[in-house]
């Protein structure tokens, strides 16, 4: 029987691949960097108006009786925003898996930068959203869009924190509501670090059900099981549990299924395997040939667009810098087995970075390379490397890029599929494969070297290279 874990992993993932999923970070996520929690951050106004964050419920209403002791002067507010959250602290792994998987859309309460500094470290072009005015920009070849629902620390008088400024949300910030509105119908969410004592996030979700009464589409919250602290009483520790008891079966009035781990790494462990399977799911195709090495060009062309055929065919996406004569064939029969197959899409099935040969600066135009090479293979889980040759100086030459590739696969852990046979480069990636294969695959039972070793042999008419092949990457995908 499937757990409820891995049935939320495989949904989630169905989603990640339709460019269906979304993600809402909360202060939870950033706690574990060293920024102080809600309670936390109140802790000092609270003692300066004689109350105890700790034994607050509702910290909003705290954080205006603060307010209104100040005359509604939010100075003091504005200054201990800065002080707590200006700090440049790492972004956690969890931030760092977030940022890595390709979804389109961020949102956030969060006044820090963690979230935007992982994503940008990943090397992805950023359109972060911190006002409404600034909705209406959009940031050119942005690659993801992060709402930050309530501000920023760079805006401490625009953040959104006291009881006023929640009550006027919904008319100050109307354009937020409606993006968030629109996300919560459109996409699959998942809350994380996320205690849904948010005023702003109730309003949004009741107005969502009562129009879409029975049609709310299925939202994750992934959060850990209340346990015992420590010096915590049994009559305490009942009490709370029993809330999270209630808050969970509240949720499902919004479609928000609780997803209850038992430590907090089990959600960074959860995160990694959403990431590992997605990323098994992309096979990066390596190869390029001025020359087939002797091999007959027609059956070569065959069995180089079966490849991308099968591929497709058998669910999985390809990435591709669409090296000479092998990456054209592959995506060849990749797209024609996409348009044959009317559950599948361009867009969902192939990630394609022609190798702009044009740059005229030789620093310029490697540097551009690595980066393609980089993107490419870091959203894939699997590496097939086929011939490798080129024309240099009017004779036949391994290409170093295809080594390149492979260094940089081996490196970022793909799982590494030479097809030697056919020689070029790929015979080397072969070699040092299967010389040190207990290194690529130390979990092996033998069925995997046997088919790269019949990769590794000659290809005849093809079909023992495209069964090998299959073999493996299917074995590697249900591992």
């Amino acid at each position: 029987m499937i757990s409820k874990v891995e049935g939320f992993i495989e949904k989630y993932l169905g989603e990640l691949r339709q460019n269906n999923a979304a993600v809402f970070v909360g202060a939870g996520l950033s706690t574990s960097a060293g920024f102080v929690d809600w309670a936390g951050l109140l802790a000092p106004l609270a003692k300066e108006i004689s109350l105890d964050s700790t034994k607050e419920t509702d910290l909003v209403a705290l954080a205006q009786y603060y307010l209104n002791s100040k005359r509604g002067q939010r100075h003091d507010i504005n200054q201990l925003l800065v002080d707590k959250f200006s700090d440049l602290r790492a972004p956690t792994e969890n931030h760092r898996i977030l940022a890595r998987l390709p979804l389109g859309v961020y949102w956030t309460t969060n006044y820090d930068r963690l979230l935007e500094t992982a994503i940008q470290q990943a090397g992805r072009r950023l359109d972060v959203k911190l006002t409404v005015k600034g909705l209406s920009r959009t940031r050119p070849g942005r690659d993801a869009v992060l709402y930050k629902m309530h501000g920023d620390i760079e805006l401490p008088e625009d953040t959104i924190l006291a009881k006023d400024e929640y009550e006027r949300y919904h008319v100050s910030h109307q354009p937020f509501v409606t993006a968030l509105s629109g996300d919560l119908v459109e996409r699959t969410f998942l809350f994380l670090g996320f205690s849904f004592t948010d005023p702003n996030i109730d309003y949004i979700f009741s107005r969502i059900r009562i129009q879409l009464v029975g049609n709310q589409r299925t939202h994750y919250w992934l959060t850990k099981r209340r346990t015992q602290k420590p010096g915590e009483s049994s009559e305490d520790f009942g009490y709370a549990r029993a809330k999270q008891d209630h808050v969970i079966e509240d949720l499902k009035r919004f479609n928000v299924e609780a997803i209850l781990v038992d430590e907090y790494s089990d959600i960074t462990e959860t995160l990694q395997k959403i990431e590992n399977r997605f990323r098994m799911a992309t096979v990066f195709v390596s190869g390029a040939a001025a020359d087939y090495s002797g091999n007959d060009p027609t059956v070569v062309d065959q069995v180089l667009k079966k490849i991308g055929t099968n591929l497709i065919s058998d669910g999985f996406r390809i990435a591709s810098g669409m090296g000479i004569a092998v990456g054209t064939a592959v995506v060849t029969g990749a797209v024609e087995q996409i348009y044959s197959d009317d559950s599948r899409s361009i867009q969902n099935s192939l990630v394609l970075r022609p190798f702009p040969i044009g740059i005229e600066d030789a620093a310029k135009r490697m540097e551009t390379f690595t980066r393609y090479r980089e993107e490419l293979i870091s959203q894939a889980g699997i590496a097939i490397f086929i011939l490798g040759n080129k024309i240099e100086s009017g004779k036949l030459v391994e290409s170093p890029g295809v080594w390149q590739e492979f260094e940089l696969a081996k490196q970022k852990g793909l799982h590494i599929i030479p097809v030697g046979g056919l020689g070029g480069m790929a015979a080397k990636v072969a070699n040092e494969v299967l010389t040190n294969f207990a290194q690529y695959y130390p979990k092996d039972d033998g069925s995997i070297r046997a088919a790269i070793e019949k990769l590794n042999g000659p290809m005849g008419d093809g079909l023992g290279y495209l069964d090998a092949l299959r073999t493996i990457i299917n074995k590697l995908a249900k591992d």
